[in-house]
């Protein structure tokens, strides 16, 4: 790392935007800003781990039934960039009860509605009020935490994509395989989102509403962007099922989703009240930051996606079965994820060193993946998940102070939309790229297994094929673990392009 550059600081806060303090019916505020967006996070995951049972229960057909998680996700992608512009413009407090109210009342009805198109109509709003939650949590800690304990708030944001969702497979197994009651897959969040109000209501403070911003806003820019969000929702959650690029839809909704996106982009740099500033990609830790982000987002799912793949097919693992995988990695975070923040304020520490080493460990985990065989159950996962607990916070913590600490707060909801905007759109696009790398090299590999037998000039036993299929599947998701490898060290040498930044504490140091 090159660490004789100059040190970028943090910028002054403009006046009348410095941090209040932090007194205890803030924190309690704020904590109810987490535990919504952490609902949240599990709302959308647990929702299509239980996928096949909804589809059951309600006597939809396979290809129906995926919409409703394409409905979610698309909802999500269209309010996140838009979630902090509206938190400004009607107060925090207010606009994150109105979201918190209607996704609470949308999942008391979800269970009764027997109409597939409602319900992909209710799931797709229940997505824009939960995904409107993450947002506001980074915007919140980059506003109301002082930096001397910011970055504690910027780990609890680090878990909506590290703990959320490995909680969500245990928690997904216990409404339908224990408890056996899908109503709980919609109510779940009921209980939180009412916990979280309480918090909030009592907590945030009541700012004034400022209506003027809605005759300043690029309405006709995010009427663009919210269509092209849509589209791309539908081509990255339905590409796998219909085969992508063979789907006169899926090109179709790439394509133009793609197009009305970049419409949207320019006019949100050329407009004097944008609901993302783009300008502020300028700055090369912001760029390089969010751009190694999203690739984190796909590397991450080497440790839920992969080995819940492997173990629902060598062994039919339920998400029950599978849990202690996600737990692994979950529960560790409440444990790691503040011990990271502790060695970032550490005077010698350097983010840039304990990102790359993040991202090492995570792709020394990938690499353990890829000895995978057809025996493998969840024990044998053990020390790739332990390592995956450990190289998925130090990566995204460092990278989030790495990113944050040159942005004032009044820039925070502009950041905020724009990192959560990378975080909706990583998690799908990862997710649909993974799978088809799966199945690509599954017939890949299928045909070299086939070849070989042939080849081998004896009697095919009887279960040949079904002895292919598996030993196919189980070589394409080594494959997969190598390419998340390769990609995680790839990306270990971009860490020293970040400017550094001095811990808190140093810089604190220096002013005296």
């Amino acid at each position: 790392m090159n660490a004789s550059a100059a040190p970028l600081p943090a910028p002054a806060p403009a006046a009348g935007h410095a941090a209040p303090a932090l007194s205890a019916r803030l924190a309690a505020g704020l904590l109810g800003i987490f535990i919504a967006a952490m609902a949240a996070g599990i709302n959308n995951r647990v929702g299509a781990l239980a996928l096949a049972d909804i589809r059951g229960a309600g006597g939809f057909g396979l290809d129906d039934a995926s919409w409703i998680t394409t409905a979610y996700t698309a909802g999500e992608l269209i309010a996140m960039p838009l979630a902090p512009w509206f938190a400004v413009t009607l107060s925090l407090r207010r606009f994150h009860l109105q979201m918190l109210a209607a996704g609470a009342a949308i999942a008391c009805v979800l269970p009764l509605v027997r109409d597939l198109h409602l319900l992909l109509l209710l799931r797709g709003l229940q997505g824009l009020a939960s995904g409107a939650l993450i947002p506001l949590l980074m915007m919140a800690a980059l506003r109301f935490f002082p930096p001397s304990i910011r970055l504690f708030a910027l780990a609890l944001y680090s878990m909506t994509a590290t703990f959320a969702p490995n909680v969500s497979t245990w928690l997904a197994g216990l409404w339908t395989d224990q408890w056996v009651d899908l109503r709980m897959v919609y109510w779940q969040i009921v209980p939180a989102n009412l916990l979280a109000g309480l918090l909030v209501a009592w907590g945030i403070p009541q700012d004034p509403a400022r209506p003027e911003r809605f005759r300043q806003a690029n309405w006709q820019g995010i009427a663009f962007g919210s269509a092209g969000l849509l589209l791309l929702a539908i081509g990255i959650e339905q590409g796998n099922r219909l085969e992508w690029f063979a789907s006169p839809l899926i090109c179709a909704c790439l394509s133009v989703g793609a197009l009305l996106l970049a419409f949207y982009l320019y006019t949100e740099w050329r407009h004097p009240a944008p609901f993302i500033k783009l300008q502020l990609l300028e700055r090369r830790n912001l760029w390089l930051g969010f751009s190694l982000f999203l690739c984190l987002l796909v590397i991450f799912l080497s440790g839920s996606l992969l080995p819940a793949t492997l173990l629902g097919h060598a062994w039919n693992y339920r998400a029950l079965q599978s849990a202690p995988i996600g737990l692994m990695i979950g529960l560790p975070q409440l444990v790691v994820a503040p011990a990271v923040t502790m060695l970032l304020y550490q005077k010698w520490a350097d983010a840039r060193w304990v990102m790359a080493a993040g991202m090492a460990i995570t792709a020394l985990a990938c690499l353990l993946g890829t000895q995978v065989t057809n025996q493998w159950m969840w024990g044998e996962f053990t020390l790739a998940q332990a390592l995956q607990a450990v190289g998925q916070p130090m990566a995204i913590v460092a990278m989030l102070f790495l990113t944050t600490s040159i942005v004032a707060p009044q820039e925070g909801p502009y950041v905020s939309g724009i990192v959560n905007l990378l975080r909706a759109l990583g998690a799908p696009l990862g997710s649909a790229l993974i799978t088809r790398v799966i199945e690509l090299r599954t017939r890949f590999h299928a045909e070299m297994l086939l070849d070989h037998a042939a080849r081998a000039q004896a009697a095919p036993p009887a279960d040949l094929a079904a002895r292919i299929a598996g030993e196919s599947t189980v070589l394409s998701i080594a494959d997969a673990y190598l390419l998340l490898a390769l990609l995680a060290l790839a990306l270990v040498p971009l860490t020293c392009f970040f400017r550094f930044i001095p811990s808190p504490r140093a810089a604190a140091g220096s002013t005296h």
